[in-house]
């Protein structure tokens, strides 16, 4: 019997080592990916920024799926906080950064702005939003201006809870007439049982200069 406990427990201490080795890089490599693939994408839009098309407009038939749609900043969350939003919501988008819904509105359009982000890995840009109060700032540098939008409400829903990021929350099928921010993450932290959403609305226009 001692030698089946002993077998045992020699089984369990490398299983128990890969498993630790496996949440290290959930937590720790996968968000060194994303950094390498954030510091890329913003790059690419800086040079986006600096060419100053502002007719172009952040129209999303110029940006494939993965690439960068626009800058998010989130004073509220530290002056370093900042992503590069990505078109699309997939696994292989989310690993890069927080994803723009294809369909929802465009940074500054009427409609909702939908966006979605890891909380606990990939760098896990949603991490803190639960810290976010109403009244505060969501800043998105889009190609054509900066947006503010401001924080109304947060709210704990269900998966199954879609009407969320209809283009007017919780009114399927009701024609939008403000120009509305939401972004989705897993809750609680660890844990896809629920979804915590913050919405915004946009407060501010500002034209990108040269």
């Amino acid at each position: 019997m001692r030698a089946v406990t002993w077998v045992i427990g020699e089984l369990c201490l490398p299983a128990g080592l890969v498993l630790l080795l496996f949440y290290a890089y959930l937590l720790w490599g996968t968000g060194a990916e994303t950094e390498r693939e954030q510091r890329d994408l913003q790059r690419r839009l800086g040079e986006v920024f600096a060419r100053h098309d502002a007719h172009a407009g952040p129209g999303v038939g110029a940006v494939r799926l993965g690439d960068a749609l626009a800058l998010l900043r989130i004073p509220r969350l530290g002056a370093h906080y900042r992503f590069a939003v990505v078109e699309g919501v997939g696994p292989a988008e989310l690993r890069k950064g927080p994803g723009h819904f294809p369909g929802s509105a465009l940074p500054g359009q009427v409609g909702n702005f939908v966006l979605s982000g890891h909380r606990t890995t990939y760098a896990a840009p949603f991490n803190r939003i639960d810290q976010l109060r109403p009244g505060d700032d969501i800043v998105v540098d889009a190609r054509d201006a900066r947006y503010t939008y401001q924080v109304t409400r947060k709210e704990v829903v269900d998966p199954g809870d879609v009407d969320v990021v209809d283009p007017v929350p919780g009114h399927p099928g009701r024609r939008p007439t403000t120009a509305l921010m939401t972004m989705t993450t897993c809750h609680p932290k660890f844990s896809a049982a629920q979804r915590l959403v913050v919405q915004s609305v946009l407060v501010r226009r500002e034209e990108r200069r040269s």
